[in-house]
C-alpha cells in the first residue's frame, strides 16, 4: 500500500486560495497545506486550520514573492524592500546573503509556530530552497525544528528527512489529466512506500487575479480534486 500526501502550495496566499483549499480537503483528496507566512491572507489561514485540524499544515518557505517580515534586510530584496524574483535565484546568485535567507526564513517558521499551530514540514514556493546555494540553510532549519522537507529525486539535500520517498509536480499547468489521479499508479515508482503531489487548488478573487499568471487553471485543479477517486492501492494519509 503506498501512502499519499496531496499537498496545496500557497495556503495564506489570498482569501480565495485559502478557501479553496479548504474545499479540496472537506469535499476532495487533500490532506496537507503549506502556509505562506507573509503574505495577506495569512490570519484568515489560521482560522481556517485550527477549523479544520484534519488538514495537514507545514511552512511554504517564501524567498520571491512579496517583502520579507525581516526588516533592514539589503541582500535579499530590490530598492523597493521586496523579495528578488526567483530568475535572480535560478541564475548565479553568488552575492545572495545566504545569512539573510537563514534569519527570515527562521522567521517565517517562527510566526507559524506563534499562531499556536505545529508544522508538519517544510517546503518553499517556486522550490528554491532546493537551489544548491540554499540547501545547507533549508537542511540548518530542517534539524534545527526536526522537521521533514519536501524533495525532489534530481535534488538530494544532505542533512534533512525527506517528507517523502517521491514528489510529482506534474499536476500543473492548462492540461492536466482529468483522470490524474485515478492513474496515478502509472507515475509512482515500484517500491516508493510514500507519495506527495503538489497542488495548487483555489477559488479565483481579485488579490490571487491581479497576483499571479496561474489563477483560473487553479478552479480547474479544484474541480479534478473535488472528484477524483483513488486507485485501491493508494491511501491518503491522516493527519
Amino acid at each position: 500500500m503506498t501512502k499519499i500526501i496531496v499537498n496545496a502550495d500557497d495556503f495564506g496566499y489570498s482569501k480565495g486560495v485559502n478557501l479553496g483549499i479548504i474545499e479540496a480537503h472537506v469535499n476532495g483528496i487533500v490532506n496537507s497545506a503549506t502556509m505562506m507566512m507573509n503574505m495577506y491572507a495569512v490570519e484568515h489561514g489560521v482560522e481556517l486550520a485550527k477549523k479544520y485540524p484534519t488538514l495537514g499544515l507545514g511552512v511554504h518557505l517564501v524567498l520571491t514573492a512579496g517583502k520579507p517580515l525581516l526588516e533592514d534586510l539589503e541582500g535579499i530584496v530590490d530598492q523597493n524592500g521586496v523579495f528578488l524574483k526567483q530568475t535572480y535565484w535560478y541564475g548565479n546568485p553568488t552575492e545572495a546573503s545566504v545569512d539573510e535567507v537563514e534569519q527570515e526564513w527562521d522567521a517565517q517558521i517562527q510566526r507559524f509556530q506563534s499562531f499556536g499551530l505545529t508544522p508538519t514540514h517544510l517546503d518553499s514556493h517556486h522550490h528554491v530552497h532546493m537551489i544548491p546555494v540554499l540547501q545547507p540553510v533549508i537542511a540548518k532549519l530542517s534539524q534545527k525544528y526536526d522537521l521533514p522537507v519536501r524533495i525532489s529525486e534530481q535534488h538530494a539535500i544532505d542533512g534533512i528527512k525527506p517528507f517523502t520517498d517521491q514528489l510529482l509536480t506534474d499536476f500543473y499547468g492548462s492540461d492536466i489529466p482529468l483522470d490524474y489521479f485515478e492513474t496515478i499508479t502509472e507515475r509512482i515508482k515500484s517500491g516508493v512506500g510514500s507519495v506527495e503531489v503538489m497542488v495548487h487548488p483555489a477559488l479565483v478573487d481579485n488579490h490571487l487575479k491581479n497576483g499571479t499568471s496561474y489563477c483560473f487553471e487553479r478552479l480547474t485543479e479544484l474541480d479534478i480534486l473535488t472528484t477524483a477517486k483513488l486507485p485501491s492501492e493508494i491511501e491518503l494519509v491522516k493527519f
